[in-house]
C-alpha cells in the first residue's frame, strides 16, 4: 500500500454534485491516464443523461425530438435499467413519474460504479469513488465509510467497513424533503434517511431512494428480497433500525 503522501486524490464537480477519487497507490502514468478517463466518463454521462442540459439526449427525448427506439444503445440500456428498477422496487422508483424521463436517480450511481470499475481494470486494487456521499470502495484494503446522522447535521450516525462495498444514502440530510412518492405524487414521509449497502452502487443508490418512499416497515420487509443488500433507516421520530445483515459495525455511532 502506498504511503499517505503518495496516494492519488482528485475531486470533480459533475452531475450536480462533487465526486471524489481516492486511490491508495503511488501515481503512475497508467493510473493518471485511467483517472482522466474516469473523470471524462462522468462528464459524458452528465452530457447525455442530464434533464437540466438542453442539449442532452434525455432532454431531446423529453421534448420529443428523438424517439426511444432511435437514441444510442447505451441510452436505451439505461432506460431499461430504470424499468428494472421500477419493478424491483414495487414502483417506488419511477423515472417516468411525470410523464417524461428523468434518470438522474439511477445515473449517478451507475456512472460512479463504471468509473470505479474503469480504475480497477487499470490496475488500481485499492480505490474509492465518492459521488456526493454515495460510495463505491474496494477491495484489497478495508475502507471505513461514514454515514451522516440526519438528526444532527455535521455528525456521523455510524461507520460501515468493508473491502468491496457500495454504500448509498437517501433522505433529508443534504437536500431536504426532495423525494416524492411516484405512486401518489406527494412527498415521501416517515423516514429521515435510508442507507443501503451492497455489491454495486447503482442498485444501492436506487434501493436507498426506494426505501425512503416505501417507509421503514415496508422497506425492511422488501430489502430482504434483494440478495446481498442491507438497510439502515432513521425514522421521523428519531428511531434507528438496521436489517439483520447490515454490516456489524453499523451501530457504533459517534
Amino acid at each position: 500500500m502506498a504511503e499517505a503522501d503518495e496516494r492519488m486524490r482528485h475531486t470533480e464537480e459533475v452531475m450536480g454534485t462533487v465526486v471524489s477519487f481516492d486511490l491508495r497507490h503511488a501515481p503512475t502514468p497508467g493510473l493518471r491516464g485511467a483517472l482522466t478517463r474516469a473523470v471524462r466518463l462522468l462528464h459524458d454521462a452528465d452530457r447525455v443523461y442530464s434533464p437540466f442540459r438542453t442539449d442532452s439526449v434525455i432532454s431531446r427525448l423529453r421534448r420529443g425530438e428523438v424517439r426511444r427506439d432511435t437514441v444510442p444503445p447505451q441510452v436505451r440500456h439505461v432506460l431499461e435499467l430504470c424499468e428494472t428498477a421500477h419493478s424491483r422496487t414495487r414502483g417506488a422508483f419511477d423515472v417516468w413519474a411525470d410523464g417524461a424521463p428523468d434518470p438522474c436517480g439511477l445515473v449517478k450511481g451507475w456512472a460512479a460504479e463504471r468509473a470505479w470499475r474503469l480504475l480497477r481494470e487499470a490496475g488500481a486494487a485499492d480505490v474509492c469513488v465518492n459521488a456526493g456521499g454515495d460510495v463505491r470502495a474496494g477491495s484489497t484494503g478495508v475502507w471505513r465509510i461514514g454515514i451522516s446522522d440526519p438528526r444532527r447535521p455535521g455528525h456521523l450516525l455510524t461507520c460501515v467497513e468493508g473491502r468491496d462495498i457500495a454504500v448509498a444514502t437517501s433522505g433529508t440530510t443534504e437536500r431536504g424533503g426532495h423525494i416524492s412518492d411516484p405512486r401518489t405524487g406527494r412527498p415521501a414521509r416517515g423516514l429521515l434517511s435510508a442507507t443501503v449497502t451492497g455489491p454495486t452502487l447503482v442498485w444501492a443508490d436506487v434501493f436507498a431512494t426506494a426505501a425512503v418512499v416505501l417507509g421503514a416497515g415496508e422497506a425492511h420487509e422488501w430489502i430482504a428480497s434483494q440478495p446481498g443488500y442491507a438497510l439502515l433507516t432513521v425514522s421521523d421520530d428519531g428511531s434507528v433500525r438496521a436489517s439483520r445483515d447490515f454490516p456489524p459495525s453499523a451501530l457504533t455511532a459517534e
